[in-house]
């Protein structure tokens, strides 16, 4: 599983990194991974923002209690009130095998998430 936590949906950035992921999840699939988009924004705003950029994975709404699941996972900017861009990949033991922190203005591409999905095939 993958895990892209991002701040806001209709961000330039985050437009970008979600609709490269849309591109690379036939990559994704070969290693039996599925993505999962994660910000504070609202399941309505998911609804249209998903709808009108086409995408093929959820985006899960970490909107009530705000910021919950990223604080779990270390990745709530408090000062900024939403998720750092953070990626995860968590083994079928629910277990994670690799995380990024990136810089908010950086797409972090998909580089790193098949790099780690290719090691965790081979362990």
């Amino acid at each position: 599983m993958i895990l892209a936590f991002y701040p806001a949906d209709w961000s330039p950035v985050c437009s970008d990194q979600m609709a490269l992921y849309n591109e690379t999840m036939k990559y994704f699939k070969k290693y039996d991974a599925e993505i999962f988009g994660i910000s504070v924004d609202s399941k309505w705003c998911h609804t249209a923002f998903s709808q009108s950029r086409n995408l093929h994975f959820p985006l899960l709404a970490d909107f009530e209690p705000k910021g919950e699941i990223s604080k779990k996972y270390g990745v709530y900017n408090e000062s900024e009130g939403q998720c750092s861009r953070a990626l995860f990949v968590i083994d079928k033991n629910g277990i994670i095998q690799w995380n990024y922190l990136s810089p908010t203005a950086v797409n972090p591409g998909a580089d790193g998430i098949l790099e780690a999905l290719e090691t965790l095939k081979t362990n």
